[in-house]
């Protein structure tokens, strides 16, 4: 067997296995070999593959501008990332905010609130929508890098970066959800649409929340799905929630309420959700071509 049959057929194996990207980590290692990272390659890999879950962290700290591209900024960056970390949390240990018995990731909300002038005046106060929408990204991104340092930084900028970058993108998802539905099934849309459950499906957990809640934290595929949203994609959402509505359309098709459709949605099985996300992202190709960091 010739060096090139070897890795054509390890990479089919691999695949059959669920180890897609033996070769595109080795494309990756590349990359990340580079004095200056190129932020457009990483960005352009990123939409194209699966990051390598040993690598994520590092490649979401870059694009969300945590870290600079210059390597050897990096250690640096980071020792000033934790002093401001240290200083904002002893902050709020002295106003008596948080306590070491406070769960970490109402330690980052208040952290969050305080460095974005938005703490309210006592700890007691009820949490605004926006709040829950952050605990949901925190609970899930908690699960998945194990620093605290790292988690805080991450979840901020990956909050900031859907109030601000997507601040204009989100709104609009409904609609195409909407387009891109009836071209899959428009059976299924007409069913939504006789129901009034349209307006009602859960946008919030779906866009506002990047499914934190609704695929399981433990999800490799959910990752996948942020590595998207990170490089410079949020309609990936639009797939994931289209895939969804496709994969359980025997069930909603049987709801005759909008109620009822909404309930289910908001609380679907979750073994499904691997699947799910595969079949999102080949959705997601196959309307929106080969993705690049714009997409």
């Amino acid at each position: 067997m010739t060096e090139d049959s070897q890795r054509n057929f390890r990479s089919v194996y691999y695949e059959k296995v669920g180890f897609r990207g033996v070769e595109e980590k080795k494309s990756l290692e590349i990359l990340l070999k580079d004095d200056r990272l190129d932020i457009e390659k990483l960005c352009t890999f990123s939409q194209r593959f699966p990051l390598p879950s040993m690598y994520r962290a590092l490649v979401w700290k870059v694009l969300l501008g945590i870290l600079p591209p210059h390597h050897e900024s990096h250690g640096h960056v980071m020792m000033y990332r934790k002093d401001q970390y240290c200083d904002v949390l002893h902050a709020l240990k002295v106003i008596r905010f948080v306590s070491d018995a406070t769960p970490q990731v109402d330690v980052y909300l208040r952290m969050y609130q305080l460095e974005s002038g938005k703490l309210p005046r006592s700890p007691s106060f009820p949490l605004e929508a926006e709040d829950e929408v952050f605990l949901a990204i925190a609970k899930a991104m908690e699960e998945m890098v194990e620093d605290s340092v790292d988690c805080y930084w991450i979840i901020r900028c990956f909050v900031n970066q859907l109030n601000t970058k997507y601040r204009d993108s989100l709104p609009q998802l409904p609609k195409a959800l909407e387009q891109y539905l009836n071209l899959e099934d428009s059976r299924l849309l007409s069913h939504l649409k006789s129901c009034s459950a349209v307006s009602r499906l859960p946008y919030d957990l779906w866009f506002k929340r990047c499914f934190a809640g609704c695929l399981p934290e433990s999800s490799l595929q959910r990752q996948v799905v942020w590595d998207k949203v990170v490089s410079g994609s949020c309609k990936i959402l639009v797939f994931v929630a289209v895939e969804i509505l496709l994969t359980f359309k025997i069930k909603v098709m049987a709801l005759n309420s909008a109620e009822k459709i909404t309930k289910f949605l908001e609380n679907i099985p979750q073994d499904s959700s691997d699947a799910i996300v595969s079949k999102a992202i080949d959705l997601w190709h196959k309307h929106c071509g080969t993705p690049v960091h714009s997409a």
